[in-house]
Parts: structure tokens; C-alpha cells; sequence
């Protein structure tokens, strides 16, 4: 069975600086929107320092929320960052694969939203759960077409795309479990802090678990 790898750029190619900006805009806007969501204090909220304390402490589960999606945000940024320098062309289906990424990443402020208000409501719980799974998911999947299809810079390894594509994996399982765990156990959202975690021990576990990347990829990418 063969790969379907271009051997050579072509028109359906697309720029990688041009995504890896567009992507950056994104993922700053979604990440600004993030703290829009957060309630001001209005009138007697601002009577006094009393009366504020009182308010911020009442509105402590939004502030935890905008942290956790805001480094959630970070997260997708930084690995993305690290993927663009070592791309030099995306395939068509690698550049398509961007939509739900930044789909799913233009919604957190949502489920952010939801969560920060009723931090004890399970659904909203399992809502920011989801999404954060289909962000997650989303990325893990357009690696999977990068290191298959994508053209890499000279010396970049294939598996190196996979491993991160792996660590992405790994944080979407943890947000599928706990999405259903919430329903049990409602402090499981704590553990979405230690993501990053998973991401770092997941990755290289899962991609010991795989087959070694095909020769012929590597021997396709030594060829660009």
C-alpha cells in the first residue's frame, strides 16, 4: 500500500509562514476573548474593598477557568510554532486539516465562559472537557497528515512530527476521560492542569507503541 506523498511541490502546496500567521492571529484573538467573558464589578460591588474582595472571591472559579484555557491556548501556540519552522510547504490536506484547529480553538472562550460561571454545573464541566478534546484532537490529527504528506525542511525528522502529533493525542485522551468522569467525580477538572504532563510522557510512550515510520517517507523527504 502506498503513501499519498508529493515528491515535489506544487501549486496545491501552501505556504507555511502564511499559515503559521494566520494561526497565531487566531489563537490571540481567541485568547483575548477569554478574559472579555470574565464579569466586571459594577455599583455596590465597588463600594468599598470589602465589597470587592467579596466580589472577586465569588468570581475566583472564572479566573481559574481563563488561567486553564489561556495555557491551554499557549500549549497549541508554542507547539504549532515549533511545527511551522519545520515545515517548508504544507500539502493541500495538512493546510485544510487547520480549519477544525482553529474552529475548536476560536470556541474555547465559550465553554471557558460556561465553566467560570457554574464551576459546579457538570455539564459545564463536560462542555469545556469536549471542546478542549476536539482542539486537541484537531491537532493531533493535521500533524498526522504534516509528517505523512507535508514537505519538511532539510534534516527535519518525519517521526519528530509524529511525536508531537502523539503528545496532542495524549492530552485529547485525557480531556475525553475526564469529560466523562465529571459526571462521578466533579474536582476531576484539576487533573486538566497537569496536561502538559501527558503531553511530554504520552507522546514518546505512544510513538514506541507505533510502527517505525515507513523508510519510503523518510526516503521521499531526503529527496525534497
Amino acid at each position: 500500500m502506498t503513501d499519498n506523498v508529493a515528491s515535489a511541490p506544487s501549486a496545491k502546496d501552501s505556504s507555511a509562514p502564511r499559515m503559521g500567521a494566520f494561526t497565531d492571529a487566531v489563537l490571540a484573538i481567541a485568547s483575548t476573548l477569554l478574559v472579555i467573558e470574565i464579569k466586571r464589578p459594577e455599583g455596590a460591588e465597588l463600594a468599598g474593598p470589602h465589597a470587592l474582595a467579596e466580589f472577586l472571591w465569588d468570581e475566583k472559579a472564572s479566573f481559574v477557568a481563563f488561567v486553564l484555557a489561556f495555557f491551554l491556548l499557549w500549549s497549541v501556540w508554542r507547539r504549532h510554532h515549533h511545527f511551522i519552522d519545520e515545515i517548508d510547504r504544507l500539502d493541500r490536506a495538512t493546510a485544510a486539516a487547520h480549519a477544525p484547529l482553529l474552529l475548536f480553538a476560536a470556541f474555547l472562550p465559550f465553554p471557558t465562559a460556561v465553566f467560570g460561571h457554574a464551576a459546579d454545573n457538570k455539564l459545564a464541566a463536560c462542555l469545556f472537557a469536549a471542546s478542549a478534546a476536539a482542539l486537541f484532537g484537531s491537532e493531533a490529527v493535521m500533524k498526522e497528515f504534516a509528517w505523512r504528506r507535508a514537505i519538511l525542511r532539510p534534516g527535519v525528522d518525519p517521526q519528530k512530527i509524529r511525536i508531537s502529533a502523539n503528545a496532542s493525542a495524549s492530552v485529547t485522551l485525557v480531556f475525553v476521560v475526564t469529560a466523562g468522569l465529571v459526571w462521578v467525580a466533579p474536582w476531576i477538572w484539576l487533573i486538566w492542569f497537569l496536561a502538559p504532563l501527558a503531553a511530554t510522557a504520552g507522546g514518546k510512550l505512544l510513538d514506541r507503541l507505533r510502527p517505525a515510520v515507513p523508510a519510503r517517507i523518510r526516503e521521499r523527504q531526503a529527496e525534497r
